[in-house]
């Protein structure tokens, strides 16, 4: 039986404090929204939708490791905010591309995605990239943590229902409104 047989969904924040230690780095958080699927269902629809429907300043782009080797499974990845500028295109195509492929490959290296599942399995995963963002290193491996997570939980199908209800109240967001 499939391990990946339906639609599946999954979510994961990377943040850590800026280097000079003056706070969470807002700059240059990752956080990675992402549905994953088989051949035939929405998965594969949103896939293509992403990929061909195109929009001043928001982008479909394939998640490729290199020049000429897309990552497998096939990945689409988008811009959750609008591109604002070209340093913010480079870095979509380039560190948070790179993060983004090499977790899917990884994904697929140590077995959450099996093999024999990869060439009929579509991803679409949504980057965030700060207009201001200023560290690509961080770029690269927030996104390749993030993109990692959020398969790995998506497949686990985690969290489940049980878990959120037990933790909702007490749990804190780093973008919530301060009291």
């Amino acid at each position: 039986m499939a391990v990946i047989d339906r639609v599946l969904v999954g979510e994961a924040l990377v943040i850590d404090n800026r280097p000079d230690g003056s706070g969470l780095d807002l700059l240059n958080v990752a956080h990675i929204d992402l549905i994953m699927g088989p051949r035939g269902s929405a998965a594969e629809e949103a896939f293509c939708r992403t990929l061909t429907d195109q929009k001043q300043g928001v982008n479909g782009l394939l998640a490729v490791v290199a020049p000429n080797l897309m990552a497998k499974p096939a990945t689409v990845m988008f811009n959750k905010v609008t591109i604002k500028n070209g340093k913010q295109a480079v870095q979509m195509f380039g560190p948070a591309q790179r993060g983004v492929s090499m977790a899917v490959m990884d994904c697929v290296a140590d077995g959450t995605i099996p093999l024999e599942e990869a060439d009929d399995v579509f991803i679409c995963v949504g980057v965030f990239i700060d207009h201001k963002a200023d560290i690509d290193e961080r770029i690269q491996e927030w996104n390749y943590q993030a993109t990692k997570q959020a398969i790995k939980s998506a497949v686990a199908r985690e969290p489940k229902a049980k878990d959120v209800v037990a933790q909702y109240k007490q749990s804190a967001h780093p973008f919530a409104a301060k009291n």
